[in-house]
């Protein structure tokens, strides 16, 4: 689904009212049915037994807040809604919904934050509206305001709390948190979703969120360009490479995987038995000599084979067996396990200036480039996914300093011509062209060693079978966090294993064909 920036959102608002002649409140109407119903889906008991709460701002967002409290109070809830802000700044809409309050015997009450009987109000809510802040905020909920006490207000009360729009206090295009922010169990947000909906702590903050059509014309959606957009099922359905029903295992794709060292045996094998898991027809695993039987012993379905090592890792002079080998496949997975050392960085440059095949590159297979990043640059006209987390990202020249994931991942794909993978909650795919795609999937039972192996070994097996990078990376990524949720549905996100994400591979894919 298409993720929006506030500029774009206000721009579709403007095409709709301005150029299409669609009343803005007819809009701020259809927005407050969602909010409205949205609050009683929440309710525990019946509308006439609970109360409610609705905290306004003077913009439209709170006019959106005002018109969900009447639809409430028709419904039988007995609610308060409250205005966090000046009645000499609301809007004409917000100053109408405000009208049709008051028609209906519910005053809109001024906010403050002195006054313990609103608090008491507040904390002994059943539901609570957030409509402080549109899309639009762009500073910091200032420390002592009436808005801070607001949010703290909602986020201390233990009712249901549904966002207008947004969570108050995320920033729409970073996720980022401004000062503070509300912490929304569900968010109404309208037309389409918002990029800070999907990514940082505001991915945590909105809660479920629901979009809400609310009249904006629908070809003016549609004709939206949008360079962030969430991966869904119907996005791996049909990006998944297809199977012919006559194919041998030579059509399914050839891997080659090099990794491994003393110490680091399971995560060469992990990457392999996913690869296998995933549908790739042949897996080869090179390993340093002294692994090779560990490795032999784990691996029935792939194919591990011995390479020169040094103390217990790779050494250079395994280059040529591997340049031979890689020839013969259709993607190489370097990485997983590999440890660190001079001898292991300069296999690893040498490999990525001389292979030509597509390459996964994983754990220190990225850490060799911190330094070197002018290698990556040199395979600009081969395909290159680099699946690092925040640390391996920073070390390779990632810019985290700020809160924007998604702009650092989009700067450094296009900067450096590869497919990233930026690994984390809702992890990012950032193509070349500077399209990002936000997953969907996963839970926290994927934050433990190896986990990132499985995803390597993914990757390399969608792009063994034809997909394109973009696609591999982005269903490779949906796949393992798809597979993590059912292994966590079976084991809880506690007690699951890497091993239990590869063998809950064939379950994810099954839902999708």
């Amino acid at each position: 689904m298409k993720l929006t920036t506030a500029a774009q959102m206000k721009e579709l608002d403007h095409q709709a009212i301005e150029k299409r002649n669609i009343p803005s409140i007819d809009l701020m109407e259809r927005a407050a049915e969602g909010v409205a119903q949205a609050a009683l889906d929440l309710l525990p008991r019946r509308p006439g037994r609970c109360r409610g709460a609705a905290l306004c701002g003077a913009g439209n967002n709170g006019g959106d807040g005002i018109a969900a409290a009447r639809l409430l109070f028709l419904k039988g809830l007995k609610i308060r809604a409250f205005l966090v802000g000046n009645y000499e700044k609301m809007t004409s809409d917000a100053l109408e919904e405000t009208r049709r309050l008051s028609e209906c015997g519910v005053e809109l009450e001024r906010f403050d934050p002195m006054d313990q009987g609103q608090r008491a109000w507040v904390m002994g809510c059943d539901v609570a509206i957030d409509a402080l802040f549109g899309v639009g905020l762009s500073r910091p909920i200032a420390d002592g305001s009436p808005f801070a006490a607001a949010v703290d207000w909602m986020n201390e009360s233990r009712c249901a709390l549904v966002a207008a729009d947004i969570a108050s206090g995320v920033a729409a295009d970073t996720g980022d948190v401004l000062g503070r922010a509300v912490r929304a169990d569900r968010t109404v947000t309208f037309t389409l979703p918002k990029i800070g909906q999907a990514v940082g702590e505001g991915a945590v903050r909105s809660g479920a969120v629901e979009v809400r059509d609310i009249g904006i014309p629908a070809d003016l959606v549609q004709d939206l360009v949008c360079r962030a957009q969430t991966v869904e099922r119907d996005f791996v359905r049909i990006a998944l490479p297809p199977r012919k029903i006559d194919g041998h295992k030579g059509t399914f794709g050839k891997v080659l995987i090099v990794g491994g060292a003393m110490g680091y045996t399971g995560a060469p094998y992990l990457t392999a038995a996913a690869a296998v898991r995933t549908g790739c027809g042949l897996v080869s695993l090179g390993v340093p000599a002294a692994i090779w039987p560990v490795e032999a012993a784990k691996c029935v379905s792939a194919m591990p084979f011995p390479l020169p090592d040094k103390h217990g890792r790779l050494s250079p002079k395994a280059k040529e067996e591997i340049l031979e080998r890689a020839a013969g496949c259709d993607a190489v997975a370097l990485g997983p396990g590999l440890g660190r050392g001079d001898g292991v960085t300069e296999l690893v440059l040498d490999l990525l200036q001389k292979i030509q095949q597509p390459m996964v590159l994983d754990a220190d297979g990225i850490n060799a480039l911190g330094g070197h990043i002018d290698v990556l640059d040199a395979r600009r006209d081969r395909i290159t996914v680099l699946t690092p987390h925040d640390g391996e990202f920073t070390r390779i020249g990632g810019d985290l300093t700020g809160s924007n994931r998604l702009g650092a991942a989009r700067a450094f794909g296009a900067a450096h011509g590869c497919v990233l993978v930026l690994k984390g909650h809702r992890t990012l795919t950032a193509a070349p062209a500077g399209n990002v795609l936000v997953n969907t999937t996963g839970n926290s039972g994927l934050a433990k060693g190896g986990s990132g192996d499985v995803l390597t070994g993914i990757v390399a097996a969608l792009l063994a079978q034809g997909a394109t990078a973009v696609r591999a990376a982005a269903v490779g990524v949906w796949l393992h966090g798809r597979a993590g949720d059912l292994a966590a549905e079976r084991l809880t996100p506690y007690g699951m294993t890497p091993e239990d994400v590869v063998s809950s591979l064939p379950a994810a894919i099954g839902e999708i064909l």
